[in-house]
């Protein structure tokens, strides 16, 4: 599958589903949600938009200092995994 989730996506579900104003968005992705404000919820809301959209599993918490960028980058590292036979 070549398709790859873009930052401008990430950052659009954030500000229309999950709630964060429109002037809090991060000027890069090496945030966590706690920086921007965000909550366990959004971040729940997250893990099941991924796994909808994507059919990729985000942990069942975010760790410790699991950035935008680290979910922008798990999305589209297991988008590159070959699909199974």
């Amino acid at each position: 599958m070549s398709m790859q989730w873009t930052a401008d996506e990430l950052l659009g579900f954030l500000v229309e589903q999950a709630g964060l104003p429109p002037e809090d968005l991060p000027a890069d992705l090496d945030v966590t949600f706690t920086d921007i404000g965000l909550d366990s919820l959004a971040y729940l809301q997250l893990q099941a938009e991924v796994q909808a959209r994507f059919d990729v599993e985000l942990p069942n918490e975010a760790p410790e200092g699991y950035t935008l960028a680290d979910i922008l980058g798990a999305v589209n590292n297991a988008l590159l995994e070959p699909e199974p036979a």
